[in-house]
């Protein structure tokens, strides 16, 4: 199988040697947007040598940055197109699990299924990491099982004709040839709770980056938050959090197990060769 992934990246030297420790034992290679770093993150995307790098355009819409990235990330992955067996599409601090990812992924293919969803974990943690000789959730095991996390982030680029997402990624009306797992065993971990301080200061730095029309929708609203409130929401996260190591989630004890559920399943495979349609 070869595997792509896409995803942009703006001032992530601290996560990227996390990233590429969690992701580089699948991923084949990895189209990196950046969009302007200066703190040394284009000198440790030069180093890898599976990244390509390329510039994030400008905003195709002059007052909204988060309009801009929603339809930049509906297009970037079509270029895997003819390949690349999956395209992976996500954020920096959202980590795509399964304990045996690359068997899992070629089941998904023998299979026909063509869109894999990822049940969702905010994690969370009151220290950032100094190393990256483990991956993150050697570290951080503990999440709160997150509807909004929940999202499609593994698809096969020949079969998916446009993918649609929301702004997040949140939801999407994909079209093509769509086909999902019978049951949710993929997950993602979004790390972006860790070490309170350095979430508040990240939180300013993006407030500064959104433009009118983000703020007039609230797109991005929680970058607005007092530390109260922002402590307020972290307090939330803590008391829902668990160790997600001690649980089997597939769907049936996740809140987010209706996001995707009308994505046609597996479990119809058989009915259809019956009817003589083959997938």
């Amino acid at each position: 199988m070869i595997i792509h992934l896409y995803t942009r990246c703006w001032n992530d030297a601290h996560m990227l040697p996390f990233f590429f420790k969690h992701y580089d034992s699948w991923v084949d290679r990895y189209y990196i947007y950046d969009d302007g770093s200066d703190d040394g993150s284009i000198d440790l995307l030069r180093a890898h040598p599976r990244v390509v790098i390329r510039s994030q355009p400008p905003l195709s819409d002059p007052q909204s940055r988060v309009e801009s990235q929603r339809r930049l990330q509906n297009e970037i992955w079509k270029e895997s197109r003819g390949e690349a067996d999956w395209v992976v599409l996500t954020d920096l601090d959202e980590h795509l699990y399964h304990p045996e990812i690359l068997v899992y992924l070629q089941e998904c293919r023998n299979n026909s299924v063509t869109v894999i969803p990822a049940l969702g974990f905010e994690m969370i943690s009151n220290s950032f990491p100094s190393h990256s000789e483990e991956t993150l959730f050697d570290i951080c095991t503990t999440g709160a099982p997150s509807r909004s996390c929940t999202k499609v982030g593994i698809f096969n680029p020949d079969k998916i004709s446009e993918t649609n997402f929301a702004h997040g990624r949140h939801r999407g009306k994909l079209s093509g040839l769509i086909l999902a797992p019978k049951t949710d065993q993929l997950l993602l971990f979004h790390f972006h709770y860790l070490d309170f301080e350095r979430v508040v200061s990240r939180h300013k730095l993006y407030l500064a980056r959104q433009r009118s029309k983000d703020i007039q929708n609230n797109w991005g609203i929680q970058y607005t938050w007092s530390d109260a409130a922002l402590r307020e929401n972290w307090a939330d996260i803590e008391r829902s959090a668990v160790d997600v190591r001690l649980g089997h989630w597939d769907g049936s004890n996740h809140p987010g197990a209706d996001v995707w559920r009308k994505l046609p399943r597996t479990r119809w495979r058989q009915f259809l060769r019956f009817l003589g349609i083959r997938i």
